[in-house]
């Protein structure tokens, strides 16, 4: 573990914890509570995990939050937790409650446009099979493909996605293994911020994650609680702490409970 913040006082974020009425945690999953996986619909939660935000969950004044790039329907199946948990997908996009209940942001009909455009283009060139479809967003992926084959996609499509972008005002993103266009809507900092408004106001919050992707909560979050890279190794971040997983992860989520 490691303080990124000199400005943060985690015995005082710990004692805030404790003190509160309300308390939100708020998880990224792939890199964060799953190890990354070439077959996304493979990656399983760290050892531990389940277990561990099964206890969460049963403790009434903690509200459990999945903020997740990946589409809900195919996260619900990797998690396999006892209850449904609240989770936004789509980077916000979606919400889909804890009662069952599930939400989405209306779209720009011209951006979903430029969405079809870039699809078709992915089938010209034979990524296809590479090409992950989700509310709003397509994302290429290349993890664990070696080096010359990940330059090989990139060269195939970061240009020609760059000129798309630009003449349908979307956004062209690279995330850990991968390559996003997605339309100009919510983000994982938006999401955050509803979520605060909706809880009371000395609730104290955390947000944990790993990717680029994740910065724009890692900036929601401040003032309100704190923001925890969640990696192997430490990069550029707004983050307030540096955590490795699995084992700091896990002694993190455990505090949550008094099991630290």
């Amino acid at each position: 573990m490691k303080i990124l913040n000199p400005d943060i006082d985690l015995e005082l974020f710990y004692h805030r914890r404790l003190e509160v009425s309300q308390k939100a945690l708020l998880l990224d999953y792939d890199g964060t509570l799953a190890p990354f996986h070439k077959e996304p619909n493979k990656a399983e939660p760290y050892p531990g995990i389940r277990e561990v935000l099964n206890r969460i969950m049963q403790v009434p004044d903690i509200r459990v939050v999945i903020i997740t790039g990946r589409w809900t329907k195919d996260l619900v199946p990797l998690l396999q937790l006892e209850k449904q948990p609240e989770i936004w997908g789509s980077h916000g996009l979606e919400r889909l409650k804890t009662d069952g209940s599930y939400e989405i942001d209306s779209m720009d009909e011209h951006h979903l446009d430029g969405l079809v455009v870039a699809d078709e283009l992915i089938e010209e060139v034979g990524l296809s099979s590479r090409c992950e479809k989700k509310p709003g967003c397509l994302a290429i992926h290349w993890r664990g493909l070696d080096e010359g084959k990940v330059k090989e996609i990139k060269n195939l499509v970061e240009s020609r996605w760059s000129t798309l972008a630009q003449a349908w005002q979307l956004n062209l993103l690279e995330f850990d293994g991968g390559l996003e266009l997605r339309v100009p809507a919510r983000n994982k900092g938006d999401a955050v911020e509803t979520i605060l408004e909706e809880m009371a106001q000395d609730a104290v919050g955390a947000y944990l994650g790993d990717d680029l992707t994740d910065e724009d909560a890692f900036k929601a979050i401040k003032g309100k609680g704190i923001g925890i890279l969640v990696r192997d190794e430490l990069r550029p971040t707004a983050a307030d702490l540096w955590i490795r997983p699995p084992e700091e992860l896990l002694t993190f989520l455990s505090g949550w409970i008094g099991e630290d």
